[in-house]
């Protein structure tokens, strides 16, 4: 059960709702997204009918959710949301009016190999800046990432282009410091089942980009949003970056009817990722083409200044003729499906 508060209720009533739930067992998470607040009730059926919920001061409606990931399905919120990411004065919509272009490197190097990537991304369209600087990695022994000094890195290069940022969480232990330095935390697919880590990034206080685990379901995709959600956070986009099927001859299988399922079981935006998808930089064109034409909300896509000597998956990154015809598809596709580009609506 789902209890969708009034766009002005008052923190007291919030408690005094909680508190009412909690006086005959039940449990009482409170999510606050842009413009509503909702709790999610977990217990006895019976006894919160009994509670009589509706009638309360402040409460707009209760909802009765046969999903099993409450506060992120549509049967409580039946329009989709737009995600805000960036600072006060520089936030980057992510959702249903609009198309948003996020691209940068996979891995933090240098601070003028990334300058030079979010240069090169933002004059390609790009509204949000992705780059890794903790990078977890299949082979110990591959490059993991600078860590805090790439946060540094970041930050600094946030500074001189203007571009918010998207960057990966790895540890629990690092949310305080990554959160300090992001403007959204990335959580990736070997961690979408890590539940004590999707319980911190709920906590943070940031938006949270979620990629699907390589092996997950669509509901289990949703579910570790849940987790997210549960800590008070609704600010949750998914990501779609490809699944581990029996094809060998690409990175993964991108599940492209995974976009407009997901988007008819749940409130929350959904982009895709063609880079990490494919893992080959000829498939990020055709993909990313396929990810507008089936409507996600947005692309995340890999792009570098010297590819061949990239410390992490330099065969994807886009440069030059790809980079090219990558943003004019980004440029040209969206508006035929009725699309504003993300930039457009910030500057409007």
């Amino acid at each position: 059960m789902v209890v969708v508060m009034a766009s002005d209720a008052t923190e007291e009533q919030i408690a005094h709702v909680t508190e009412r739930v909690e006086s005959v067992g039940g449990q009482a998470f409170v999510s606050r997204g842009v413009v509503r607040t909702i709790i999610g009730l977990v217990g006895d059926i019976d006894s919160f009918h009994g509670l009589n919920l509706r009638s309360m001061p402040g409460v707009a409606n209760v909802h009765r959710i046969s999903d099993p990931f409450k506060l992120v399905s549509r049967q409580h919120h039946p329009d989709r949301s737009t995600v805000w990411v960036g600072p006060a004065g520089n936030k980057v919509p992510i959702g249903p009016e609009t198309f948003t272009f996020i691209a940068g490197p996979c891995a933090v190097e240098t601070a003028s190999q990334t300058l030079e990537a979010a240069e090169m991304a933002k004059a390609a369209g790009a509204t949000l800046l992705r780059g890794g600087a903790f990078k977890p990695r299949t082979s110990p022994y591959a490059f993991q990432g600078l860590g805090v000094k790439g946060l540094e890195i970041l930050a600094d290069v946030r500074e001189t282009t203007g571009l918010p940022i998207v960057t990966e969480i790895v540890d629990a232990r690092d949310v305080a410091v990554v959160a300090e330095h992001a403007d959204m935390l990335q959580v990736g697919t070997r961690n979408m089942a890590n539940f004590g880590l999707l319980q911190a990034v709920g906590d943070a206080g940031k938006p949270v980009l979620l990629k699907r685990g390589m092996t997950a379901t669509i509901e289990e995709w949703l579910m570790a949003a849940e987790y997210v959600a549960q800590r008070g956070n609704l600010d949750v986009v998914l990501c779609e970056r490809g699944i581990r099927t029996f094809e060998p001859t690409t990175r993964n299988t991108l599940d492209i009817s995974a976009v407009p399922v997901v988007q008819a079981w749940s409130h929350l935006p959904v982009i895709v990722d063609p880079s990490h998808a494919g893992g080959r930089k000829d498939l990020v064109v055709p993909l990313s083409r396929a990810a507008i034409g089936v409507g996600a909300d947005g692309i995340i896509v890999d792009v570098h200044p010297d590819p061949e000597h990239a410390l992490c998956d330099g065969p994807q990154a886009l440069l030059g003729t790809e980079l090219r015809a990558l943003a004019q598809a980004v440029r040209q596709l969206p508006p035929v499906l009725g699309r504003v580009d993300a930039l457009e609506r910030i500057r409007g």
